[in-house]
């Protein structure tokens, strides 16, 4: 099987621009995004959350890192001394915001909005669909070489699938 793993990282300059990491900057609902992920990760912000801007205007590991901020809450905690002491948890992730709408995270409908957010990618980037357009047949794989956390926004099976389908309308236009 011939296939083309899709990562920021790739010495392949269609892996590096079909990953959601990509500057490929686009308008969905009249939000401004830099990247897929950037969007991914500020949807997890409620909506009048400073963060979510912020998300939203990032691309990379930038982007990366607000999805980061948002699990990992500050707590006050006490140590076994008995001293006053500022730890972190991890926040378990319940529903991403869009258009006033608590969407649950990991549902059909989740998935359905990242999907809308990568095809205006692609509509709007011509570079990014020339890209896709030039995995030909490829299999397209995405494998970071250790496994996926269960608690990811796209697991690499439907980020993959939503590839594909894409390329697949674009080929036939």
């Amino acid at each position: 099987m011939l296939a083309l793993n899709i990562g920021s990282q790739s010495e392949d300059w269609r892996a590096r621009l079909l990953s959601n990491f990509a500057g490929t900057p686009f308008i969905i609902d009249d939000h401004h995004m830099a990247s897929v992920e950037g969007f991914i990760q500020g949807i997890k912000y409620p909506e009048d959350h400073p963060n979510r801007a912020r998300a939203f205007a990032s691309d990379g590991y930038e982007a990366k890192r607000y999805g980061f901020k948002w699990s990992l809450v500050k707590i006050q905690k006490t140590s076994l001394a008995g001293r006053s002491m500022l730890g972190k948890v991890q926040r378990q992730t319940k529903f991403v915001w869009w258009n006033g709408v608590a969407i649950p995270y990991g549902s059909a409908e989740h998935h359905a909005l990242i999907e809308r957010a990568t095809r205006e990618k692609f509509n709007q980037n011509p570079e990014a669909t020339e890209a896709l357009l030039a995995t030909g047949t490829l299999t397209i794989t995405h494998d970071l070489g250790r496994p996926e956390s269960p608690h990811t926004s796209l697991p690499a099976a439907i980020f993959c699938d939503i590839l594909t389908k894409i390329r697949q309308e674009a080929a036939g236009s």
